[in-house]
């Protein structure tokens, strides 16, 4: 049974989109991308979801916490699940908060750090070998209740898809574009609503399944 794992944030949790500060609403399994998604890819295949709200590419959090760090987090994913025969990685919208001066430079520097875990000869012996899909967020909106958090942070999450699609050509890994797809919510700026989930589940299945298939 092939096994997918999804790495991510909390458009990979499934976290809604927030009315109030401090609140955590999650989709349910019928709604949430990876969910979407295994269902396009039939019964025979299995899932993990790895998606922490607040996750970044590479820096602990001085609010949220050091385990936001997403380098560490997936090393420890990894060698908790599997095998594996397809990982998603979808990081870098935490990045783009003010506290972390975001520019695409440094976004995708740290996405080149998780290519560096996924790709390292311990994990693909680990599982045996598995391939790897990169997925660069869709831009975001400064506006809603945790626009602040985010200022300065449209800019650089527009310019970050060229940045991060170069990364995966380099390290001969899958790319998708989930900014093709979705546009995230204007409720707060940052996460998708229903319809996206669902619209993005699918299509990203296509694109699982072409990367499995490839010898």
């Amino acid at each position: 049974m092939p096994t997918l794992l999804t790495f991510g944030d909390s458009n990979t949790h499934g976290t809604q989109p927030i009315l109030t500060p401090g609140e955590m609403r999650r989709f349910d399994a019928q709604t949430r991308w990876p969910k979407v998604a295994l269902g396009h890819l039939g019964p025979s295949w299995d899932l993990v979801e790895e998606g922490l709200p607040g996750r970044t590419t590479q820096f602990p959090d001085p609010i949220m916490g050091a385990e936001m760090e997403g380098q560490i987090g997936l090393k420890i994913a990894l060698r908790s699940h599997g095998p594996i025969d397809v990982l998603t990685i979808m990081l870098g919208t935490n990045d783009l908060k003010t506290r972390f001066a975001p520019t695409p430079a440094r976004i995708t520097a740290g996405l080149a750090g998780l290519l560096d875990v996924a790709l390292s000869d311990e994990m693909q012996d680990r599982h045996g070998g598995f391939k790897t899909l990169l997925i660069s967020p869709p831009p975001i909106l400064e506006q809603g209740p945790i626009a602040a958090q985010f200022f300065g942070g449209t800019a650089p999450s527009q310019a970050l898809v060229d940045h991060a699609k170069a990364l995966a050509d380099a390290r001969g890994v899958g790319f998708a574009n989930a900014g093709e797809t979705v546009r995230v919510s204007a409720q707060d700026g940052i996460h998708w609503d229903m319809d996206s989930h669902v619209e993005f589940g699918g299509i990203i299945a296509g694109k699982i399944k072409a990367l499995a298939a490839q010898s």
